[in-house]
């Protein structure tokens, strides 16, 4: 999947010899999964061929990517940390809401003049029913973590239901907007909604 977020400025730990080996192998595979899926499409590229493109065996393959639609999404906690990361350090100001509406925009919607990288990723995963659903159960994957995060943020007891809610419908929005012709304006105005709805339960919460 195309790196759609910023770098940090703050050089990663360095990896021993080993987990650098494990981690060239695995963006090998990756790399030469979607080449070929691009090139041919999904349902016409199998296992093996992925396999002998990075010059791996499928047993090495399968234990990096248990699942050949994983071998589309293969930075998931990458976009866990970032989904997260999206509500703790939101402007000044801004909403919850509005910070995952922000998110969403940028990585479930390819926007025009953005990365041409990102927009064909996407065209490949709308126009694949498998990856389609693949993208949006790992999405739904996050519901937890984003609701613990959002409990935090907004001084709301870790257990309540309305966190669950907001993440759950939060991730779930792109999804909905799809069957529009606007799926941009769509999703705007669905975190409209939760906006709304937020900032009144926030204002009335002791």
């Amino acid at each position: 999947m195309p790196d759609t977020e910023p770098r940090s400025d703050t050089p990663p730990a360095p990896m021993g010899r080993r987990e650098r080996k494990k981690a060239a192998t695995r963006q090998a595979i990756a790399d030469a999964a979607l080449r070929l899926f691009l090139e041919r499409g999904y349902d016409d590229v199998g296992i093996r061929e992925i396999a002998d493109a990075a010059d791996v065996s499928t047993t090495t393959l399968f234990k990096h990517f248990p699942v050949k639609e994983a071998l589309v999404f293969d930075e998931e906690a990458d976009l866990e940390a970032h989904l997260l990361a999206a509500v703790r350090e939101r402007p000044p100001g801004q909403s919850i809401p509005a910070a995952l509406r922000d998110h969403a925009l940028r990585h479930r919607r390819a926007a025009s003049g953005g990365d041409p990288r990102f927009a064909t990723f996407l065209g490949l995963v709308d126009s694949t029913p498998a990856l389609r659903d693949y993208h949006q159960a790992m999405w739904l994957r996050h519901t937890t973590a984003l609701a613990a995060v959002v409990a935090e943020q907004s001084g709301l007891a870790a257990d309540d239901p309305a966190c669950t809610a907001l993440a759950h419908f939060a991730l779930e929005a792109p999804q909905a907007a799809q069957a529009h012709d606007d799926v941009r304006g769509a999703m705007v105005r669905a975190f409209e909604l939760l906006d709304h709805g937020w900032r009144g339960l926030t204002a009335a919460a002791p």
